[in-house]
């Protein structure tokens, strides 16, 4: 890619977004026979190319492959071999995928010209904000960011995560100090290892400007939510700090943090401690986030997906009154889109496919509403099967295939999409659900959308009694016969607030005992059950191959504990998302040793053959 496009900002970025968008089936075809010439003599293309770099020959031979294909490869680089296995360009780095969504952390191969193709992406953000809220260069932006210890292979390539890659690039070091990325978190903060001291950090300076705040959030919902509970328990601290003008030796030991933090808090402001001791020592958090921050317009966060779970505490904590807001669609692979509404509410969000980002094929999937996920992950896929990017239908569902200059062809990312419509030639996508995240005991199989939309349904029947669902996850039990499946659930009474004390109230069967009827929580299991597909109720009513569904009630905190489990175990919180489905024994004994009470469903769900 150009260098010349990292300095596309303002009404060059949408006027180059415009020309991507009319182009998009020139600029394809364009990139994969670049990429086929590029990568023609590589190890792995030679074996279907022959060291032919004709692209209808690519089309025509190489196969459709999951990560089980090209690990081999990545594992031989990391080793010591030659880049030239996969790729013609030095691998400069290993990206780890988060792991949490699908199993095991992989490892994804990248080289140096992928980062002009993210920096190209983020900064197209604030030039589509802008024609939606205008102002937003007179403000700064309090975005939570963080970095986690690096690895390196057996051979010395770094092997860390995207987005650690990325803030430790000179494309985020010594990026532009303009409105676009005018951050309250000082670099040294940002790229501080110590997840807590990074944290108490970037809080800290948010609120020293607290008033300049016009935009604000993390890369996905799970790490800002975990700011606020963060906040709750350090606020008298962070008050402290700025009212005595330095930061406090004993939370922050880190010296470049503490360099850092010294410069904003030049002077003691006792008047402005004050204003936040008022605001946190309320009883009552609903609204906090507003009240801090008077003037945010927005909350950037990924709310798609799993995500979607958290939209009513980041609405809790917003009083509703801040849009949620979704801005871009990537992965360790490769870096997909951009939303170009991103004020729409977050169960519409869509994402232009970006035709510069790498060449994206698709997996028919289904038609109509109907979501067909009938190839297997192992399974063969006829290359004739394929889709380009600017033949996909409205309406259509598709799984995501992409092939990128640093060795990955014709990979299959996971992603179940729905085309919801066009930006000129650019298909826009919805994202539906991780395919290959689901649970099975016979012959039933739950993705993730369904299982999330039976808990949509189910967790209403708390409301009554001033119960909110703040967290779930799932595992198909089988060391029983018939085996059947477990949702592990968090639930906290919010009669009048989210707030610590509930939080940490670690009584929930007297919680439960006091606030709710029992029968409700079996109620929610059967509800669960009538809402999930029709093979699943016929392995339940009629083949009696799946037992009666169990949620597990844990007590609350249980999935803040999980993330610290995943995030010690050298995950991220940038890249952190709850499994929905958990594979983990580590997990799952965390998990059950926190379970205070046990509900099944009462009956079958109804099967009509």
């Amino acid at each position: 890619m150009d260098g010349k496009k990292l300095e596309y900002k303002g009404d060059k970025a949408l006027k180059e977004l415009e020309k991507l968008t009319q182009n998009a089936d020139e600029v394809q075809e364009n990139l994969l026979k670049e990429i086929v010439t590029r990568n023609g003599e590589t190890e792995y293309l030679k074996k279907y190319l022959f060291g032919s770099k004709d692209v209808l020959e690519f089309k025509r031979s190489v196969p459709v492959i999951t990560y089980k294909a090209i690990r081999p490869y990545i594992q031989r680089i990391a080793n010591g071999e030659a880049s030239s296995l996969i790729t013609a360009h030095p691998i400069t780095e290993m990206l780890c995928s988060s792991g949490t969504s699908a199993g095991e952390p992989k490892l994804m191969p990248s080289i140096e010209e992928d980062l002009d193709r993210r920096t190209f992406l983020y900064n197209l953000n604030m030039p589509i904000m802008n024609q939606y809220i205008p102002g937003l260069d007179e403000g700064k932006g309090m975005f939570l960011y963080f970095v986690k210890a690096e690895m390196s292979t057996p051979c010395g390539l770094p092997a860390r995560t995207v987005l650690t890659s990325y803030y430790k690039s000179m494309h985020f070091k010594f990026r532009s100090r303009d409105p676009y990325t005018d951050f309250t978190s000082p670099d040294e903060a940002i790229l501080c290892t110590d997840s807590n001291q990074s944290m108490y950090c970037q809080l800290l300076a948010g609120l020293v400007h607290r008033n300049q705040v016009l935009r604000l959030g993390a890369v996905f919902a799970s790490a800002f939510l975990r700011a606020i509970s963060f906040l709750e328990r350090n606020w008298m601290n962070i008050c402290n700090d700025i009212r005595d003008g330095q930061v406090d030796l004993t939370e922050v030991t880190d010296l470049k943090c503490r360099t850092a933090m010294s410069t904003i808090l030049s002077l003691p402001d006792p008047r402005l401690a004050d204003e936040i001791e008022a605001i946190c020592s309320r009883e009552s958090w609903k609204g906090i986030i507003c009240q801090l921050w008077p003037k945010a317009k927005y909350i950037e966060a990924v709310v798609t997906g799993s995500m979607a779970q958290y939209i009513p505490a980041l609405q809790y904590y917003s009083d509703e009154k801040l849009p949620l807001v979704c801005t871009m669609y990537a992965s360790s692979e490769c870096y997909f889109g951009v939303n170009m509404k991103p004020l729409c509410s977050p169960d519409k969000v869509s994402f232009t496919l970006l035709p510069n980002m790498g060449y994206f094929e698709f997996i028919p999937l289904g038609v109509n509403g109907t979501l067909l996920l009938d190839v297997d992950e192992d399974e063969e896929v006829p290359q004739n099967k394929l889709v380009s990017l600017v033949d996909v239908k409205l309406g259509c569902y598709y799984e995501l295939v992409v092939t990128t200059f640093s060795g990955l062809n014709r990979y299959r990312i996971g992603d179940v999409l729905l085309v919801t419509g066009f930006q000129n030639k650019a298909p826009q996508f919805r994202f539906i659900c991780r395919r290959n995240v689901v649970l099975s005991i016979d012959n039933d199989k739950t993705n993730e959308e369904d299982l999330h939309k039976s808990i949509t349904v189910a967790k209403k029947l708390l409301e009554p009694y001033n119960a909110l669902l703040v967290e779930y996850t799932s595992y198909a039990e089988t060391s029983s016969v018939p085996g059947h499946y477990v949702i592990y659930w968090e639930i906290v009474q919010c009669s009048s607030a989210l707030s610590s004390s509930l939080v940490n109230n670690n009584n929930v069967n007297e919680i439960l005992a006091n606030e709710l009827d029992l029968n409700v929580i079996e109620d929610c299991c059967i509800a669960v059950e009538e809402e999930l597909d029709y093979n699943y109720r016929r392995c339940r009513s009629n083949d009696k191959s799946v037992g009666p569904l169990e949620i597990r009630v844990v007590k609350p905190g249980t999935f803040e504990s999980l993330m610290d489990l995943y995030i010690n175990q050298g995950g991220s919180i940038n890249q952190y998302k709850t499994p929905r489905c958990i594979k983990s024994n580590a997990a799952l004994k965390l998990l059950d040793s926190n379970v205070k009470a046990r509900f099944f469903s009462p009956r079958n769900p109804t099967w009509i053959p």
